[in-house]
């Protein structure tokens, strides 16, 4: 049931963590700018960045940067306004606050303080992105952004083989080329992928294959724009399959023209066994041509 509910100001002592458009500023919601307008004071990552939104929705009220270089300072100075009664609006460059950003500090210090913490909802890339992928949505797992480097990026990603849940990265253009690569050689070239582009802009765009092809186009075009990527999940395992059966699979496979080794890959993110084990079973084969 909706409830038609018209707060006039915002309470004392509060901390609202707003949303803001990740893209197309007419996703402003009425009540996050009237809330922007009553707190006495805004927390932004970049107020030159929120500065522009606030321009436009003609928001005349006063912003404090908080970013990751200055929480450590900004934290004790927000809980001290909030505590002598400041209502304090918390935002991002883009989205929900705390989501990939040092929001989730501000609002866990709050919390430890008992300081009220109140959600203005907004948008989320990751979540308009797979309502729009076509990829499993009734059970995801979010991830944010790998690690940077290349060996912790990919023994996390080694973390993620079995997992079944549609997975959800974000991703910039400068890394998006490492990040495809590294998902083909850990999850396998021939899962599933949709990569959002410039959610809710100007140049929008959906892109949906697998991971071998996304790795071959942007190898070959120039990456551009933020990035939302999601990745299918394992199909489920194949329950208690003998040495027999396992053998008649690989067979299967390679009868396809597939290796023996990507036969064996392929086969060990359907069953989440061991690829050396089953690559052993492929050894054992005799092909018909040999």
């Amino acid at each position: 049931m909706l409830i038609d509910f018209m707060q006039t100001d915002p309470k004392p002592g509060t901390l609202y963590v707003v949303g803001t458009p990740i893209g197309n500023l007419e996703d402003m919601t009425f009540r996050a700018v009237r809330i922007l307008q009553a707190v006495d004071l805004i927390a932004a990552e970049d107020t030159r960045h929120t500065g522009k939104l606030l321009q436009h929705f003609q928001v005349k009220t006063p912003q404090m940067s908080y970013h990751d270089h200055n929480r450590s300072t900004r934290i004790p100075e927000l809980l001290e306004h909030l505590k002598y009664g400041k209502a304090i609006a918390l935002v991002s460059d883009a989205g929900m606050p705390g989501i990939s950003d040092p929001g989730f500090e501000l609002v866990k210090a709050c919390i430890d303080e008992g300081i009220s913490v109140v959600p203005i909802p907004g948008p989320s890339a990751a979540i308009t992105a797979l309502s729009a992928s076509g990829l499993p949505t009734n059970k995801f797992i979010f991830e944010g952004f790998l690690p940077a480097k290349t060996q912790q990026r990919r023994e996390y990603l080694e973390s993620l083989q079995s997992e079944s849940r549609t997975l959800v990265f974000y991703e910039s253009p400068h890394r998006l080329r490492d990040t495809l690569q590294d998902l083909g050689a850990v999850l396998g070239r021939d899962r599933s992928i949709v990569i959002g582009r410039e959610l809710t802009k100007l140049y929008e765009e959906f892109w949906r294959g697998t991971i071998g092809e996304a790795s071959d186009r942007y190898n070959q075009q120039e990456p551009q724009g933020e990035y939302t990527l999601l990745v299918a999940g394992i199909p489920p395992s194949k329950p208690h399959l003998t040495e027999t059966e396992l053998k008649a699979e690989l067979l299967q496979i390679m009868n396809q023209g597939i290796s023996r080794s990507q036969a064996s890959r392929q086969l060990a993110q359907e069953t989440s066994l061991s690829r050396r084990y089953l690559y052993q079973l492929a050894l054992s084969i005799v092909l018909d041509d040999e």
